[in-house]
C-alpha cells in the first residue's frame, strides 16, 4: 500500500500509510463514542485535582472533537516512540531510512539491525522510554490545564493512559515487538545470534496464536491483524537472520558463474534449446556483437517464448539486470535480487562483467553452505 511523506525529522522522512488515512476517521469515531468517553473519564478523574463532567464531554460536537484530537495525538505519540528508536540507532551510527505510521502503529526502517546484543537492547528500549516521556509530558499538561478546557484535558489524560498501556504492551516478549527484541538481545549474550532469533521468533509465534484466539473470542479485527503481523514478521526475520548467517563471508566471487561460453543475441532459440540439453545447463550469459555481456537467458525464458519462426536469444534475453561488485556480500545480493524482482545479477570487476549470479546459483550456494559449511573454499574471481 502507498505511503505519503508528511514531514522530515533529523533528515528521516516520516511517512503515513494509506491504511492509517482510511482508519483515522474510524478511530476518531471509536474514541469519541459515549462509552469510551465515560470509561476514560473515570480513570482521568483519578488524577489529582481533576473532575471532568461526562455530560459536558458528551454534549454537542465535543465527542467528535475529542475523537479527532485523540486519534491524531495517538499517532503523534507513535511517531515519537519510533523517533526514540531512531535516536538510539543514530547514536550507534546506524542509518534510519524512514519511519512509517500505519494501521497497527509505526515502523522505523534501519539500514541494518545490530548484532551486538547491547546495541539492540538499547535501541529496542529507546522506543518504550520515549513513550514513557510522552506520557509524563501529557500528565504534566493535564495538571496545568484550566478547568475551562475539559475536552483538551480529556485528550491529554487519554494520551497519558494510552501511552502507558502501549509501553507495557510493546514490552511483551512477542518478537519482533520491542519486548521481543529485548528478549533476543538478552538471549544473544550467551548463544549465537541466529539461535537467539529462532528462540525469540518461536515465542513471538506463540503470542501471535494467543492474539488470534483473543481476536476471535472478542470479535476484534485489530487483534487478528496484529496476530498476522507478528507471525509474519517473526518468521520472516528468523528466515532472514538464518540466511545471513548461512551466507556470512560469502561474496559474489564465491557464487557467480563466470561468463565463459556465453550465447550470442543472434543465436536461434532452437539452437539454444539443443545446447541446454547437451550441456545440461539452464542459464547462460548473453553477449552482443561486440562481445559485451548484455543480460542472461534461462530455460524459463525459453519456455515462455512463443517459439516464433526466426526468434533469437536476443528476443527473450533479460536485460537491465542489477549489477554488483565482485566482492559484494551475497546477503546484500539476495536483497538486491528481491528488491529488483530479478532472477539474476551481473557481477562486475573493474567495470567489466566477469560473471552472473542466478537464483539457481544462489540455491546451489545455500545448499553447499548448509551441507559443507566452512569446509568449502571460496572461489577466486576471474
Amino acid at each position: 500500500m502507498r505511503n505519503y511523506d508528511i514531514v522530515s525529522v533529523w533528515g528521516i522522512p516520516i511517512r503515513i500509510n494509506v491504511s492509517l488515512i482510511v482508519f483515522l476517521p474510524v478511530l476518531a469515531w471509536l474514541i469519541g463514542s459515549g462509552e469510551q468517553i465515560a470509561l476514560y473519564t473515570g480513570f482521568i478523574n483519578g488524577f489529582p485535582d481533576i473532575a471532568l463532567d461526562v455530560g459536558v464531554l458528551r454534549s454537542g460536537n465535543t465527542p467528535w472533537l475529542i475523537g479527532a484530537g485523540a486519534a491524531v495525538g495517538l499517532f503523534a505519540s507513535v511517531a515519537l516512540h519510533e523517533l526514540g528508536h531512531a535516536w538510539a540507532a543514530r547514536r550507534y551510527d546506524i542509518e534510519v531510512e524512514s519511519i512509517t505510521l500505519w494501521l497497527l502503529g509505526g515502523l522505523a526502517s534501519l539500514s541494518e539491525m545490530p548484532r551486538e546484543w547491547e546495541r539492540e537492547l538499547w535501541i529496542a528500549l529507546a522506543g518504550p522510554a520515549a513513550s514513557v516521556l510522552v506520557a509524563a509530558s501529557c500528565y504534566a499538561v493535564v495538571l496545568v490545564l484550566p478547568a475551562s478546557t475539559p475536552a483538551v484535558t480529556f485528550v491529554f489524560g487519554w494520551l497519558v493512559i494510552t501511552n502507558v498501556v502501549l509501553t507495557v504492551f510493546n514490552l511483551l516478549p512477542a518478537f519482533p515487538m520491542d519486548g521481543g527484541r529485548v528478549l533476543r538481545a538478552l538471549l544473544a549474550r550467551n548463544q549465537p545470534y541466529a539461535s537467539a532469533t529462532r528462540t525469540a521468533a518461536r515465542i513471538g509465534t506463540l503470542f501471535a496464536l494467543a492474539f488470534a484466539v483473543l481476536g476471535v473470542l472478542s470479535f476484534s479485527p485489530l487483534l487478528l491483524l496484529l496476530a498476522l503481523f507478528i507471525y509474519g514478521a517473526a518468521t520472516g526475520e528468523s528466515r532472514m537472520v538464518a540466511l545471513d548467517t548461512l551466507l556470512a563471508g560469502v561474496t559474489a566471487a564465491d557464487a557467480m558463474t563466470p561468463t565463459t561460453e556465453p550465447v550470442r543475441t543472434d543465436t536461434a532459440l532452437s539452437e539454444l534449446g539443443s545446447r541446454m540439453m547437451d550441456e545440461r545447463r539452464t542459464d547462460y550469459p548473453v553477449v552482443d556483437d561486440s562481445g559485451a555481456v548484455v543480460g542472461v537467458v534461462s530455460l524459463g525464458d525459453l519456455r515462455k517464448s512463443r517459439r516464433e519462426e526466426g526468434a533469437s536469444v536476443g528476443d527473450v534475453t533479460r536485460r537491465d539486470l542489477p549489477r554488483v561488485s565482485v566482492d559484494a556480500p551475497m546477503f546484500d545480493i539476495v536483497s538486491e535480487l528481491n528488491a529488483a524482482r530479478a532472477n539474476a545479477v551481473l557481477v562486475e570487476d573493474r567495470g567489466e562483467v566477469v560473471g552472473t549470479i542466478t537464483r539457481a546459483d544462489l540455491a546451489a550456494t545455500l545448499e553447499v553452505r548448509r551441507d559443507a559449511g566452512a569446509l568449502v573454499a571460496p572461489r577466486t574471481a576471474m
